[in-house]
Protein backbone atom coordinates (compact mmCIF):
# COMPACT_ATOMS: atom_id res chain seq x y z
CA UNK A 1 0.00 0.00 0.00
CA UNK A 2 1.33 3.57 -0.87
CA UNK A 3 0.76 6.55 1.45
CA UNK A 4 0.54 9.81 0.52
CA UNK A 5 0.55 12.83 3.04
CA UNK A 6 -0.38 16.19 1.89
CA UNK A 7 -1.14 19.52 3.45
CA UNK A 8 -3.66 21.92 1.81
CA UNK A 9 -5.43 19.30 0.14
CA UNK A 10 -8.69 20.50 0.19
CA UNK A 11 -8.97 21.82 -2.88
CA UNK A 12 -6.66 23.26 -6.04
CA UNK A 13 -3.64 20.80 -6.52
CA UNK A 14 -3.84 19.61 -3.51
CA UNK A 15 -6.85 18.19 -3.66
CA UNK A 16 -6.31 16.90 -6.85
CA UNK A 17 -3.39 15.24 -5.99
CA UNK A 18 -5.62 13.58 -3.10
CA UNK A 19 -7.69 12.51 -6.11
CA UNK A 20 -5.33 11.32 -7.86
CA UNK A 21 -3.51 8.92 -5.36
CA UNK A 22 -6.59 7.77 -4.02
CA UNK A 23 -7.86 6.36 -7.32
CA UNK A 24 -4.49 4.91 -7.88
CA UNK A 25 -5.43 2.88 -4.41
CA UNK A 26 -3.16 4.95 -2.06
CA UNK A 27 -4.05 5.90 1.64
CA UNK A 28 -4.38 9.48 1.82
CA UNK A 29 -3.88 11.88 4.77
CA UNK A 30 -4.74 15.54 4.00
CA UNK A 31 -3.99 18.56 6.64
CA UNK A 32 -5.63 21.75 6.10
CA UNK A 33 -7.93 24.14 8.08
CA UNK A 34 -11.27 23.44 6.49
CA UNK A 35 -10.72 19.66 6.48
CA UNK A 36 -13.50 18.90 3.85
CA UNK A 37 -12.27 14.91 3.15
CA UNK A 38 -12.99 12.06 5.44
CA UNK A 39 -9.22 11.31 5.47
CA UNK A 40 -8.61 14.65 6.50
CA UNK A 41 -7.01 16.03 9.83
CA UNK A 42 -8.33 19.60 10.45
CA UNK A 43 -5.44 22.32 11.51
CA UNK A 44 -4.35 25.81 11.00
CA UNK A 45 -0.83 25.43 9.57
CA UNK A 46 -0.69 29.11 10.80
CA UNK A 47 -0.58 27.86 14.49
CA UNK A 48 2.68 26.63 15.60
CA UNK A 49 2.12 25.06 18.50
CA UNK A 50 -0.95 23.04 17.30
CA UNK A 51 1.08 22.01 14.30
CA UNK A 52 3.68 20.59 16.32
CA UNK A 53 1.37 19.07 18.22
CA UNK A 54 -0.84 17.00 15.93
CA UNK A 55 2.38 16.43 13.72
CA UNK A 56 4.04 14.49 16.42
CA UNK A 57 0.87 12.70 17.07
CA UNK A 58 -0.52 11.25 13.60
CA UNK A 59 2.71 11.06 12.00
CA UNK A 60 3.50 8.31 15.22
CA UNK A 61 0.33 6.94 14.34
CA UNK A 62 0.91 6.26 10.60
CA UNK A 63 4.55 5.38 11.05
CA UNK A 64 3.44 1.88 11.86
CA UNK A 65 1.85 0.94 8.49
CA UNK A 66 3.20 -1.08 6.73
CA UNK A 67 3.61 0.92 3.32
CA UNK A 68 5.28 0.29 0.12
CA UNK A 69 6.07 3.62 -0.59
CA UNK A 70 5.45 7.13 0.72
CA UNK A 71 5.17 10.54 -0.62
CA UNK A 72 4.94 14.10 1.56
CA UNK A 73 3.62 16.70 -0.25
CA UNK A 74 4.15 20.38 1.61
CA UNK A 75 1.76 21.99 -0.81
CA UNK A 76 -0.68 24.37 1.61
CA UNK A 77 0.50 27.91 1.11
CA UNK A 78 -0.77 31.40 1.59
CA UNK A 79 -0.45 33.87 -0.66
CA UNK A 80 -1.11 37.49 1.20
CA UNK A 81 -0.46 39.42 2.11
CA UNK A 82 0.10 41.45 -0.74
CA UNK A 83 0.87 45.12 -1.11
CA UNK A 84 4.26 47.27 -0.20
CA UNK A 85 6.05 45.56 2.82
CA UNK A 86 5.30 48.91 4.63
CA UNK A 87 1.65 48.23 5.07
CA UNK A 88 1.99 44.79 6.16
CA UNK A 89 1.49 44.43 10.08
CA UNK A 90 3.72 42.19 12.00
CA UNK A 91 0.68 40.05 13.01
CA UNK A 92 0.20 39.39 9.10
CA UNK A 93 3.87 38.64 8.80
CA UNK A 94 4.60 36.20 11.48
CA UNK A 95 1.19 34.60 10.12
CA UNK A 96 2.01 34.10 6.69
CA UNK A 97 5.86 32.72 7.94
CA UNK A 98 4.46 29.97 10.29
CA UNK A 99 2.12 28.65 7.41
CA UNK A 100 4.45 29.10 4.35
CA UNK A 101 8.09 28.45 6.42
CA UNK A 102 7.72 27.02 10.06
CA UNK A 103 4.74 24.66 9.35
CA UNK A 104 6.22 23.08 6.48
CA UNK A 105 9.51 22.92 7.85
CA UNK A 106 7.29 21.00 11.11
CA UNK A 107 6.11 18.77 8.54
CA UNK A 108 9.28 17.86 6.35
CA UNK A 109 10.90 16.99 10.38
CA UNK A 110 7.68 15.08 11.34
CA UNK A 111 7.49 12.99 7.99
CA UNK A 112 11.92 12.12 8.37
CA UNK A 113 11.42 11.61 11.91
CA UNK A 114 8.55 8.85 11.18
CA UNK A 115 9.49 7.14 8.09
CA UNK A 116 13.76 7.55 7.81
CA UNK A 117 14.70 4.24 8.76
CA UNK A 118 11.59 2.33 6.77
CA UNK A 119 13.23 0.84 3.37
CA UNK A 120 10.91 1.76 1.03
CA UNK A 121 11.09 4.35 -1.28
CA UNK A 122 10.08 8.35 0.29
CA UNK A 123 9.68 11.09 -1.36
CA UNK A 124 9.21 14.68 0.54
CA UNK A 125 8.05 17.07 -2.24
CA UNK A 126 7.90 20.88 -1.46
CA UNK A 127 5.30 22.67 -4.24
CA UNK A 128 7.45 25.81 -5.20
CA UNK A 129 6.68 28.68 -7.62
CA UNK A 130 8.44 30.30 -10.42
CA UNK A 131 8.10 33.54 -7.08
CA UNK A 132 10.98 31.74 -5.61
CA UNK A 133 13.57 32.42 -7.93
CA UNK A 134 12.88 36.12 -8.80
CA UNK A 135 11.28 39.22 -6.74
CA UNK A 136 7.84 41.05 -7.64
CA UNK A 137 6.62 43.86 -5.99
CA UNK A 138 3.96 43.30 -3.95
CA UNK A 139 4.73 39.63 -3.22
CA UNK A 140 7.68 40.05 -0.53
CA UNK A 141 6.64 37.55 1.90
CA UNK A 142 5.63 35.34 -0.47
CA UNK A 143 8.66 35.23 -3.10
CA UNK A 144 10.90 35.01 0.55
CA UNK A 145 8.80 32.25 1.80
CA UNK A 146 8.81 30.52 -1.62
CA UNK A 147 13.15 30.83 -2.27
CA UNK A 148 13.52 29.66 1.91
CA UNK A 149 12.06 26.27 0.81
CA UNK A 150 13.74 25.70 -2.19
CA UNK A 151 17.34 25.99 -0.03
CA UNK A 152 15.89 24.06 2.63
CA UNK A 153 14.93 21.18 0.32
CA UNK A 154 18.28 21.18 -1.02
CA UNK A 155 20.19 21.23 2.34
CA UNK A 156 17.88 18.17 3.37
CA UNK A 157 18.66 16.63 0.11
CA UNK A 158 22.64 17.22 1.22
CA UNK A 159 21.54 15.34 4.61
CA UNK A 160 19.95 12.40 3.22
CA UNK A 161 22.87 11.46 0.83
CA UNK A 162 24.75 8.96 3.54
CA UNK A 163 21.85 7.86 5.00
CA UNK A 164 21.15 4.06 5.07
CA UNK A 165 17.85 4.54 3.88
CA UNK A 166 16.86 8.17 2.09
CA UNK A 167 14.04 10.29 1.67
CA UNK A 168 14.54 11.59 -1.88
CA UNK A 169 13.80 15.29 -1.26
CA UNK A 170 12.79 17.56 -4.07
CA UNK A 171 11.19 21.08 -5.69
CA UNK A 172 7.96 21.27 -7.73
CA UNK A 173 7.36 24.25 -9.52
CA UNK A 174 3.80 24.15 -10.68
CA UNK A 175 3.01 26.90 -13.05
CA UNK A 176 -0.03 28.97 -13.18
CA UNK A 177 -3.23 27.05 -12.39
CA UNK A 178 -6.85 27.57 -12.67
CA UNK A 179 -7.23 27.69 -8.94
CA UNK A 180 -8.30 29.96 -5.71
CA UNK A 181 -5.00 31.37 -5.12
CA UNK A 182 -5.50 32.77 -8.86
CA UNK A 183 -8.72 34.29 -8.04
CA UNK A 184 -7.01 36.03 -5.21
CA UNK A 185 -4.25 37.04 -7.77
CA UNK A 186 -6.38 38.61 -10.20
CA UNK A 187 -8.56 40.94 -7.58
CA UNK A 188 -5.38 42.50 -6.29
CA UNK A 189 -5.15 46.01 -6.90
CA UNK A 190 -2.18 47.28 -9.36
CA UNK A 191 -0.60 49.43 -6.92
CA UNK A 192 -0.73 46.59 -4.95
CA UNK A 193 0.19 44.37 -7.19
CA UNK A 194 1.94 45.83 -10.66
CA UNK A 195 1.65 42.22 -12.37
CA UNK A 196 -1.98 41.84 -12.47
CA UNK A 197 -2.65 42.76 -15.75
CA UNK A 198 -0.15 39.91 -16.77
CA UNK A 199 -2.86 37.29 -14.59
CA UNK A 200 -5.76 38.61 -16.14
CA UNK A 201 -4.31 38.05 -19.44
CA UNK A 202 -3.52 34.38 -19.13
CA UNK A 203 -7.10 33.43 -17.33
CA UNK A 204 -8.56 35.52 -20.36
CA UNK A 205 -6.68 33.91 -23.02
CA UNK A 206 -7.49 30.50 -21.32
CA UNK A 207 -3.82 29.51 -20.18
CA UNK A 208 -4.42 28.56 -16.71
CA UNK A 209 -3.07 24.94 -16.51
CA UNK A 210 -6.32 22.34 -14.66
CA UNK A 211 -5.10 21.40 -11.32
CA UNK A 212 -5.66 17.74 -12.19
CA UNK A 213 -3.69 18.09 -15.04
CA UNK A 214 -0.64 19.41 -12.93
CA UNK A 215 -0.75 16.67 -10.07
CA UNK A 216 -0.78 13.98 -12.95
CA UNK A 217 2.55 15.47 -13.78
CA UNK A 218 3.56 15.67 -10.29
CA UNK A 219 2.62 12.34 -9.33
CA UNK A 220 4.34 11.08 -13.03
CA UNK A 221 7.84 13.26 -11.72
CA UNK A 222 8.02 11.47 -8.05
CA UNK A 223 7.60 8.26 -10.16
CA UNK A 224 10.36 8.63 -12.39
CA UNK A 225 12.67 8.85 -9.17
CA UNK A 226 13.84 12.57 -9.86
CA UNK A 227 17.41 13.72 -8.14
CA UNK A 228 16.99 15.15 -4.67
CA UNK A 229 17.96 18.46 -4.60
CA UNK A 230 16.47 20.08 -7.50
CA UNK A 231 13.23 22.27 -8.90
CA UNK A 232 11.40 20.60 -11.18
CA UNK A 233 8.74 22.40 -13.61
CA UNK A 234 5.50 20.58 -13.90
CA UNK A 235 4.57 22.80 -16.59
Amino acid sequence: MGLAIVTGGSRGLGGALCDLYREQGWRVVEFSRSAPHPFSVELDLSDVRKVTEVFTREFESLAGLDVSEVVAVSNASLLGPVGPVERSTPEDIIGHLHANVVSAILFARAFAGAFQDHTCPKTFVNISSGAASRGLAGWSLYCASKAALENYVRAVALEQEDRPHPIRAISVNPGVMDTVMQEEVRTSRPEDFPEVERYDRLHREGQLAAPSTTASRVVELVESRPRPGEVYSAQ
